[in-house]
């Protein structure tokens, strides 16, 4: 088994960082291979809504065209069999860095069909890690 860890921090030895390498030590105890990758060290930008990747018949149908830092994590995440993502809770929601990264990500291989599908070749287990400087308590507040 092969996984892959996102950390979408711009801290790689904070909170966020640390708990996605938790979760890659616990795939190796089961003796899976990982690789973890930091967002913020890679020149990429978010999906530039080009539609190369939708062009049925096209090179890049289901594939982002964008040949970037970005670009070799992608096509390892395609290859994979799980995926940990991690990131911080700024404003609200995850730092732009990892929105960027779930745009390229996810939109290659989103179908305009009805219901909406996937081009992805296979389903990966997937999990997510948030973390947020507040209580535990406020954490479970529903706003």
């Amino acid at each position: 088994m092969n996984v892959i860890g996102i950390n979408g921090s711009p801290r790689k030895k904070w909170n966020t960082a640390t708990l996605v390498a938790k979760a890659l030590e616990g795939a190796v105890v089961l003796g899976a291979t990982t690789e973890l990758f930091h967002l913020y060290d890679l020149d990429f930008k978010g999906c530039t809504s080009c539609f190369a990747c939708k062009t049925r018949g096209g090179k890049s149908y289901g594939k982002c065209v964008l040949r970037d830092g970005l670009a070799p994590v992608l096509e390892k995440i395609a290859a994979a069999d799980a995926l940990v993502i991690g990131s911080p809770i700024y404003f609200g929601t995850v730092t732009g860095e990892t929105r960027s990264f779930l745009e390229r990500l996810l939109f290659p291989y989103l179908t305009y069909t009805v219901p909406y599908g996937t081009l992805f070749p296979k389903k990966i287990k997937t999990g997510f890690i948030y973390t947020m400087n507040v209580p535990e308590e406020r954490s479970k507040e529903v706003r």
